[in-house]
């Protein structure tokens, strides 16, 4: 007796095809909108962060970190800077005394950010949130401020407002839609490196390739 063989008919196998692409389609629809997630959070941040500090500035008459009058204000021992105008430390220091350390300390004894102690905040992407006084570290880097002519200046002593780590999506995103997409240009600036780097190598143009990080900085004074 013979047995007759059964297979799929071209309409199931269009079935299945036509639910593996929705599955796929599903896939990369949530993955963008995860990465738009954290994008616009990283965004969020920022603008967050340089409220803060206007506002600790209008509350104090003073910049956070550099703030001399923190000791007695909030009763401490050696948490308040020089009250010199500028930040001093690096934007990912481990040192707790120092005014980019204290920075955070000062805004979150405010009430300006959440948290407590001096650590610098993480960002969506697990990368660090600092600040710094852009001469201190950077001097040379993309970060420096622009002539018209295109020279960069080297003595700049403007502070700024970096968060590390960024995938390029992410960092080209970000500059876009909060300066000019530029990583040499603007108010937002960027260079080459994954971690919370020191020093980031200057970036002449942003490359979107799935396997650069980058340290973007803003301005904020």
């Amino acid at each position: 007796m013979k047995t007759k063989q059964t297979g799929f008919t071209l309409v199931e196998i269009a079935i299945v095809l036509v639910i593996i692409g929705l599955l796929l389609g599903g896939i990369l629809k949530g993955q963008e909108m995860i990465a738009q997630a954290k994008i616009k959070n990283i965004i969020n941040d920022l603008n967050g962060v340089m409220a803060a500090m206007n506002s600790y500035q209008d509350r104090y008459k003073a910049l956070p970190g550099d703030d001399k009058g923190a000791n007695a204000r909030w009763t401490l021992t050696n948490e308040q800077g020089d009250g010199n105008g500028s930040i001093a430390g690096k934007y990912n220091t481990t040192t707790a005394t120092d005014e980019s350390a204290l920075f955070w300390r000062h805004l979150r004894l405010a009430g300006f950010v959440s948290g407590t102690g001096w650590e610098q905040p993480f960002n969506a992407v697990s990368g660090k949130m600092g600040v710094q006084t852009g001469d201190a570290v950077l001097t040379g880097s993309a970060f420096g401020p622009v002539l018209a002519t295109g020279t960069t200046v080297s003595g700049y002593t403007g502070l700024i407002l970096c968060t590390a780590n960024l995938p390029d999506k992410v960092a080209i995103s970000v500059d876009s839609q909060t300066d000019d997409g530029n990583a040499t240009t603007g108010s937002v600036r960027a260079g080459v490196g994954g971690g919370n780097i020191d020093v980031p190598a200057a970036s002449s143009a942003y490359v979107e390739d799935g396997t650069k990080n980058y340290l973007v900085c803003r301005t904020l004074i």
